[in-house]
């Protein structure tokens, strides 16, 4: 069983930065892959970014040169820094692991960016 815990969203005013955590349990991580997903109020969950096990990237074009993911697999950690953040980018935001056959999800950080 894989157990994730996010850590690290809040409240700040547009233009500011959060760094959101996410720890896994169990012994699978370092050959998943990772990735961050976000749900605003009133729409479908999307992708933001995801990590594999070689560490390969990819982010979608909305964020782009703002946020960066990144994996400390010694301490079973994902990481998504969030700068020059914009109101559209408040949304609850979710930490995903991916075997390749199996899927889990954290409970969800709060993300709120005022303007």
């Amino acid at each position: 069983q894989v157990h994730l815990v996010e850590s690290g969203g809040g409240s700040v005013q547009a233009g500011g930065s959060l760094r959101l955590s996410c720890a896994a349990s169990g012994r699978i991580f370092s050959l998943s892959t990772m990735g961050w997903y976000r749900q605003a109020p009133g729409k479908q969950r999307e992708l933001v970014a995801t990590i594999t096990d070689a560490s390969i990237t990819n982010h979608v074009e909305s964020v782009k040169d703002r946020f960066t993911i990144s994996r400390d697999n010694a301490k079973n950690t994902v990481y998504l820094q969030m700068n020059s953040l914009k109101p559209d980018d408040t949304a609850v935001y979710y930490c995903n692991l991916w075997t390749g056959t199996l899927d889990y999800w954290g409970q969800g950080t709060q993300v709120t960016v005022s303007s």
